[in-house]
């Protein structure tokens, strides 16, 4: 599901601010409402995404949300040729704006 920045800006505050650490120069965005997850688009819904962290920091200085973090999920196991796991291997970081715009 997807959300554009505009509407998300009109919320007061979200449950969770998630950035998604997708590559190694490749951040995107989502959010957690009401136990909902959205990818946040911008006005021609093309999924947010920056080669930094900063940038969307930048985006979206005026949102307000419960909890903050940074999310990787990491395919090491299965390039390595591990076996397949019951649970997620999924690392999430609190994540502070530091303001480094």
């Amino acid at each position: 599901m997807s959300m554009r920045l505009e509407k998300l800006k009109r919320y007061f505050v979200i449950d969770k601010l998630i950035y998604h650490s997708v590559d190694l120069s490749l951040y995107m965005v989502s959010v957690i409402i009401d136990g909902e997850e959205h990818y946040i688009t911008d006005n021609k819904k093309t999924f947010l995404k920056a080669p930094n962290l900063v940038s969307l920091q930048k985006l979206l200085k005026g949102v307000e949300a419960t909890e903050t973090v940074l999310r990787h999920t990491s395919p090491y196991d299965e390039m390595i040729g591990g076996p397949i796991k019951e649970g997620s291997n999924v690392l999430e970081v609190p994540l502070a704006d530091n303001r480094l715009y």
